[in-house]
């Protein structure tokens, strides 16, 4: 058993000091986050509300009408705990004219909509809250591209990317995440009864030991078999982060000049931040 236990002490001053000096650096001092109910975007919302002050967060809870219930209690207890300001956008009218229109439309398309919809939401609401958005999405999902791409995925930064899932777990329960939400299945829910590891097919503890090792480690798929993990379980991993590799690179630019955005321009912190 691969160990992937974290100082959640050190780690939760890292990620702290990155939220405030990002976003300071860029002139703001506000954040929005999209708040779920899930563990996630709890553990960004905790971070950001020490980071910057619970006055200048902003939470926004974007229920569609087949939502559990539960996610917004869920997403209720945190901001009761963390002090942060709130609000409540329903998505049901935004998504259900274009969903309509599409009588084949199936339940990956719809919730690549309602994902999509809800970071409009967030994108008006950090020019309305002078804020940036701050993105709720872990390294094991980012791997695997398992989010949707100018949905979830958008944000101006991500204090929580480079945790597995496991370690959020870790972090959060460290932060004082409540108990409700450490304990809930892990899902999205873009549809009634769904969950991210019965989509998957396999659970995150299993997928972040894999990933820790072809990622963090460096492992050939061979020696991760040798380890000991299934061969059909390491090529499965293996052939999705290769096939979503896009989702984690800016637009591929056509080289045309002397400088282009990309290749040869990336001075950043020279123009901007």
């Amino acid at each position: 058993m691969i160990d992937l236990s974290i100082n959640t002490q050190l780690v939760q001053n890292i990620l702290t000091g990155f939220i405030h000096t990002e976003i300071t650096r860029m002139g703001f001092s506000r954040a929005v986050i999209g708040l779920s109910g899930g563990i996630d975007s709890a553990l960004s919302c905790f971070l950001a509300a020490e980071a910057l002050g619970a006055q200048n967060v902003l939470a926004v809870c974007m229920p569609y009408k087949t939502s559990s219930p539960d996610s917004l209690e869920h997403a209720r207890l945190v901001i009761e705990a963390t002090g942060v300001q709130s609000l409540t956008v329903e998505i049901t009218e935004m998504a259900d004219p274009l969903i309509a229109r599409f009588s084949e439309m199936d339940a990956v398309r719809r919730g690549n909509i309602m994902a999509r919809m809800r970071m409009v939401v967030l994108y008006d609401q950090s020019a309305a809250f002078n804020a940036l958005v701050v993105g709720t999405g872990n390294k094991t999902e980012i791997l695997l591209g398992y989010t949707t791409l100018y949905g979830d995925s958008a944000c101006a930064i991500n204090p929580i990317g480079d945790l597995y899932k496991t370690q959020v777990r870790q972090l959060a329960r460290a932060m004082g995440v409540p108990e409700a939400v450490l304990s809930k299945a892990p899902s999205a829910d873009l549809w009634k009864g769904q969950t991210d590891e019965g989509e998957l097919g396999f659970t995150y503890a299993e997928v972040d030991q894999l990933l820790y090792l072809l990622v963090d480690e460096r492992y050939t798929p061979a020696e991760c078999i040798e380890a000991g993990f299934a061969e059909p379980f390491v090529q499965a991993v293996v052939r999705r982060v290769q096939r979503n590799q896009f989702k984690r690179v800016l637009p591929p630019i056509a080289k045309l000049s002397n400088r282009t955005v990309g290749y040869d321009f990336l001075y950043l912190r020279d123009w901007g931040t």
